[in-house]
Formats: structure tokens, sequence, C-alpha cells
């Protein structure tokens, strides 16, 4: 066993994985990587946003491949073992999926690893080419390896006399592009590195890497175009191996409610939370990491977004505010707005244009991708979104108008109509077409934002089902005794209509418990209304208590 050849930290990483109480079974992947052993198209880069799983597949692929330890006791109850995936693979000529377990030796880099102190790249690299070097030599002690020679005459060397070829794992390749150390000479030197390692090389028998970032932005010409890049917006292969889909939230969900004392989540709570993103195949796709970590907590919080030091939203759009103003007030309001997506632009130095901002956003997992257009996935990100335009005054209108949102919900919590459409008019005045309420879209999304304090009390639905129809906005309190509010929007119709729709839909019995329970709140319930005259260009407010 060595550092990067034969590791069992793989091993002992996947075993704890499988043993968790919310697993959830991938092992179908390895089926479709068994028949690239050895053929040309045998290179697999794999690029997903962080938390989306990444880490864990390249675990299992190397616990599934590597000979070190005996991991039949994993895989043996496990999707791979089962007798679908071993008739397709002896429709593909395979054989057994047992017959490819433990066969190999395996080189796994987890290329995140940097060594103490480390403050240049020669001494990041040579971490890397010494302990494999090392490892080789302890590995394969007959064959007179020269430790001065290159890393890849000596497993050319190794093939020539022994025929020994190797399965390569390599998890976070990309880490090395977020490392201050680093120069543009660095990256360039980097990626000789992966391609004089690796292309053409006949001892790699299959190469699986893994990353946020894609290789196409790096690697022009033929530097490393022997990879098939596989993408979470635009590659259909390979999409359902990261991320949870329902079915497998509902599985985890029922784990949940059955081992857990008191649980006080929700399977419609992890929907609004947690879900959201599309697959390049049109699936919706739940975060894997926050999915566990709020069942393991019994708790609903954001597990993904605050981590990691270039995941701050400001600084993707900070070079491109003016453009990006009233999309991000669309998008805020739950709206997705059309986007021309280039992956290649999410590693750029300046992301001037609105779709590199949006490409950006999607790659690291900020807004999902379908269909050409781009949207906030769910809550987790909304209150991201939410924090960030409650911070940044170089946003204008959004700042302003996030900033006075807390005087908007006082002045509905006390019924303050006229202060209510003062607010309103402030809102109009703002210098955009999104002010110029073309549909109740537009309404809605500055009506959104001007209640952007209310979510950090109420948990906010919007277009929901409720009664007999659906409602524009449902605030529902954090606190039980809170006063909830139920919102509807009109234009060129009085407010009374708009309180009319709610009594008479029943939109308020959203806010009743079961029978025989007591209710789910005991504050006051608010009808409130909010229309629009175009053509006196009017604001009208009516709040009513049901």
């Amino acid at each position: 066993m060595g550092l990067f050849l034969n590791s069992r930290i793989p091993y002992d990483s996947y075993k704890a994985t499988a043993s968790d109480k919310y697993f959830v079974d991938k092992t179908a992947l390895i089926a479709e990587l068994i028949p690239a052993l050895g053929r040309n198209q045998r290179f697999f880069c794999i690029t997903r946003p962080r938390r989306f799983g990444k880490s864990v597949m390249a675990n299992m692929i190397g616990t599934f491949f590597d000979r070190t330890e005996d991991s039949s006791e994993i895989f043996g109850r496990l999707q791979i073992a089962s007798e679908g995936i071993s008739k397709n693979l002896e429709r593909l000529s395979c054989g057994k999926y047992s017959e490819y377990m433990n066969h190999y030796d395996v080189i796994y880099i987890d290329f995140s690893v940097t060594p103490e102190n480390c403050i240049s790249y020669e001494t990041y690299i040579e971490r890397i080419l010494y302990g494999l070097k090392h490892d080789l030599a302890e590995r394969f002690p007959e064959s007179g390896i020269i430790m001065e020679a290159s890393i890849w005459d000596i497993l050319t060397l190794l093939y020539q006399k022994t025929g020994q070829r190797f399965v390569f794992v390599m998890d976070e390749w990309d880490a090395v592009f977020h490392m201050e150390f680093v120069t543009e000479s660095d990256k360039r030197a980097y990626l000789l590195f992966l391609k004089l390692l690796l292309k053409d090389r006949i001892y790699a028998e299959l190469v699986y890497m893994t990353g946020v970032l894609p290789i196409a932005k790096y690697s022009d010409g033929s530097e490393l175009n022997m990879f098939l890049e596989y993408n979470m917006a635009t590659a259909k292969r390979f999409s359902g191996y990261f991320g949870f889909s329902s079915s497998e939230v509902d599985a985890l969900y029922d784990i949940y409610q059955q081992t857990t004392e008191n649980p006080g989540i929700s399977r419609d709570d992890l929907r609004m939370w947690y879900d959201g993103y599309y697959t390049a195949d049109g699936e919706r796709m739940y975060n894997p990491r926050s999915i566990i970590c709020a069942l393991s907590d019994n708790q609903l919080r954001n597990y993904w977004t605050s981590s990691g030091t270039y995941d701050s939203i400001f600084v993707y759009i900070k070079d491109n505010v003016a453009d990006i103003q009233d999309d991000l007030t669309m998008m805020f309001a739950n709206e997705a707005v059309p986007a021309d997506i280039h992956e290649y632009a999410a590693s750029a130095m300046m992301l001037e244009t609105k779709d590199e901002i949006y490409s950006a956003m999607v790659v690291y997992g900020l807004l999902t991708y379908k269909d050409g257009f781009v949207s906030i996935p769910n809550r987790e990100l909304m209150d991201s979104f939410a924090s960030m335009m409650k911070r940044e005054k170089s946003l204008g209108y959004i700042y302003n108008l996030a900033n006075i949102s807390k005087k908007m919900l006082s002045a509905t919590l006390s019924g303050n109509t006229a202060e209510m459409a003062q607010i309103l008019k402030y809102a109009h005045d703002t210098e955009s077409p999104i002010f110029s309420y073309n549909s109740e879209i537009e309404l809605s999304a500055v009506v959104n934002l001007v209640y952007l304090a209310a979510r950090d009390s109420y948990r906010v639905e919007r277009e929901d089902k409720a009664g007999e129809g659906y409602v524009d906005f449902i605030f529902f309190p954090d606190r039980r005794n809170a006063d909830a509010f139920i919102l509807e929007l009109k234009i060129d119709s009085p407010p009374e209509d708009a309180i009319r729709q709610i009594k008479d839909r029943g939109y308020m019995l959203r806010f009743q418990g079961k029978p025989g329970e007591p209710p789910k709140y005991t504050g006051r319930i608010l009808a409130v209304g909010i229309s629009y005259n175009k053509k006196t260009k009017e604001h009208f407010c009516k709040v009513e208590q049901l």
C-alpha cells in the first residue's frame, strides 16, 4: 500500500459511505466503465458542482478495481452484483463483474491535497512525482526503477518488462487552478504533466477523472483531447450517478421517518430546499450532501453554499451588474431567464457578458440550466442570493429595495396600506423595464423583492396550490404564534378583488391543521391585496384579517 498506488484510503472511505444510514447505491456506474477497460475510449472526465458526489464515486471506483483490499463484502450486496447488470455485462462480452473486482493496480490521486506549508507549484507537483515513484519502487522492487527518471518513463518501462497496466482514478483534477500560488505558467506545466502521464500511454488501462471545471477551457488542440467529457448541463450519459433523484430521496426519507425520533422535516421541505437542479436529459436532481446533512441533523438549513472560497455569488456578477440586475430580480422571483451556456467560460479570469457569467454559475451549481434558460434551483440558493442582495450596494435598485423590505413587512403586518403603496411607488420609479408591469410576472418579481426581508422569519411560497386555485404568495411564519399572510396581485383591478379571490377560493385552508389536530398557527391570518393601474400608474393596497 502506498500514498498513491494501491492506497487503502478509497476503500476505507467508501466502506464508511456504504455503511451510512442514508447511503444511495450508484454502483451501476462501474458497469458502464468495465467495457472501456483497455479500449481507445477509456479516458473519462466527469465534471459536476461541488458536493454532488464526485469524490464518493471516485472512492467507489478505486475500491472496486484496487487489488489491495477484498471488497466483495461491500459490492456483493449492491446493484453492481444484480442479475440485470450481470446479464448486460455478458451481452457486452465482459463476463462477470467479479472478474474485474480487486484485479488491478490503482493509482489514486486527490489533486486538492498539498504538501504542508506549500507556496509553489514545484513543491506541490514534486509531492506527487516523488510519491508515485516511491510507491512503484516498493510495489515492484525487482524492476530496477531509476528514481531520477520521469514518472511516465518509469511506467512505460514497467509495462515493457512486465506488461503491467494501471487504473488511474484522479479526483479534483482542477483544484490546482484555484490555488493562490499557481501562476499561468504553472497551469500550462500542470496540463503538460497530465498529457505526458496519460496521453497515448498503453500502461493506462482506464482513466477516471473528476472535477468542477471542464477540460475544454484549458486544453486547446490535442493536449488532453483523449478525454470524453461529461458535464451536468449538456451531457446525458452518467447523469443519474451524481446527485439524488426524487425516488432516491423518497427512499431516504422513509428511512428518516422510521429511525428519527420526532422527525421535523417534511418531504415537501426537502423538495423546496434542495431540489431544482436539472440534468441534460431534463431530470430533476437534489443536492446530495444537503439532503444527507438535513436528514442526519433533523434540520433544514444551508449546508452547501456557504462553503468554499469561490462560491460567493457576487464574485461572478460584479463585473457586469448593469446587465444582470433585471435578470437577477426575475430569477429571485422563481422565473427562468434565457442564457446561452458555454462551459469554457467557467474559468475565465474576467466574466463580462451575461452568458459567460451564467455559464460559470451553472458550472459551479449556483444556477441550474434547462432548455436554454437558467434559474435559481431552490431555497438553499435563494437564501444565498437574498443575503447578497441585502449586502452589496453596487447592485443599485436591488440593494435599495432589499433594504427597504423591512419597512414593507412592518407596514403590511400593521395594515399601513398608505406606506405600502408609497414603497411600491418608490420601486416603480426605478429605471428598469421590469417596472413597466406588462404582466403580473413583472409585478410579482417586484413584490417578491420588496418583501425580501420577510424571508428571515417566513417561508415564502409562490404560485402554490391552495384551496380551489393557485395563490401568488403565501407567507408561512417560522414562529407558530406569529402572523401569517396571503398575498394576491392584480393589474387594472382593485385590491378588493384580490381579497375576494383569497376568500372565495379558500386559500386560508393552508394554515389549518389536519382534522383533530391543533391549528398550525395561532397568530392572525391576513389577506393582502396589491394592485397596479396601468393608466394612472398607481398602486393600491388592502390588508384584511381573515
